[in-house]
């Protein structure tokens, strides 16, 4: 299967040479160091005007892998609640970025409810706005993308798991990218305060407290399913620490600090 792009020119720029700028510019000339080697990454997924300097900083600020597990939220309530695509190519304006079969096919054969379904990615922004960072970044790489429309915490826990286990399976260095943003809408204070609650949590490793403070706080951050699964999957995989890299939010760009939304970047080690 070939999934061509949904949101080139919308989110990030359609034109290679364009792209490759843009992203290179975002990233200061900084490329992603030897060590520590991340084991998982929370990164934003706005528009690149918006969140592409986060993602830039977060993408450069640990060593990378050449596989990468993609976990991203549904937003568009297509398909299955645990959605993973596990063969073919996703044609981006930078070329093909291939799946990773071997690693799709065991975190499926451990997962209770990953099925393989196309409709959930083939609108779906939260990953898509992540692979040309990785094209730019990794001289040769494969992924697995995995949409998330659940919120039940069993299921996040027992992907989370599945992930770890999946990977450990393998017995190669695996790269795990949170796609998430924060707070929508709400006041530039009211969003860094929330925000920060949030943020707490995924530094602490903790995914089930992560989980009780947004939904019992209403933190808007969409990604929560994903960052939930991410995280056991990387406290499963031996993680020790986690720093906040970079915060911003929509305000930031347009100067408008009356209704933002906010974008974190973190890395795990």
């Amino acid at each position: 299967m070939i999934r061509r792009p949904a949101v080139a020119g919308q989110f990030y720029p359609a034109d290679p040479e364009t792209l490759r700028g843009e992203i290179e510019r975002m990233a200061g000339g900084r490329k992603p160091p030897g060590s520590p080697r991340g084991i998982a990454l929370l990164v934003p997924h706005a528009g690149y005007a918006y969140s592409g300097r986060v993602a830039a900083s977060t993408y450069t600020s640990v060593g990378l892998a050449s596989r990468v597990v993609l976990i991203g939220p549904n937003h568009t309530g297509a398909g299955e609640a645990i959605a993973i695509l596990a063969e073919g190519a996703w044609q981006l304006p930078l070329g093909e970025a291939h799946l990773d079969s071997e690693l799709a096919t065991a975190i499926l054969g451990a997962c209770r409810e990953a099925r393989v379904d196309d409709s959930a990615h083939r609108h779906e922004h939260s990953l898509e706005v992540q692979v040309p960072f990785l094209q730019c970044l990794l001289p040769e790489f494969r992924f697995v993308p995995i949409c998330v429309g659940t919120l039940r915490l069993p299921s996040l826990i027992d992907l989370g798991r599945a992930v770890a286990e999946a990977i450990q399976r393998i017995g190669e260095d695996v790269l795990v990218v949170i796609s998430s943003d924060m707070s929508h809408y709400v006041p530039a204070a009211v969003a860094e305060r929330l925000d920060r609650r949030a943020i707490e949590r995924v530094l602490a490793l903790d995914p089930e407290g992560l989980h009780h403070v947004v939904l019992e706080e209403g933190i808007s951050m969409c990604g929560i399913a994903p960052a939930v699964a991410g995280l056991e999957a990387a406290r499963r995989l031996g993680a020790r620490a986690a720093r906040l890299v970079a915060y911003a939010t929509s305000g930031d760009t347009t100067g408008d600090d009356r209704s933002v939304v906010g974008y974190a970047g973190i890395a795990v080690t």
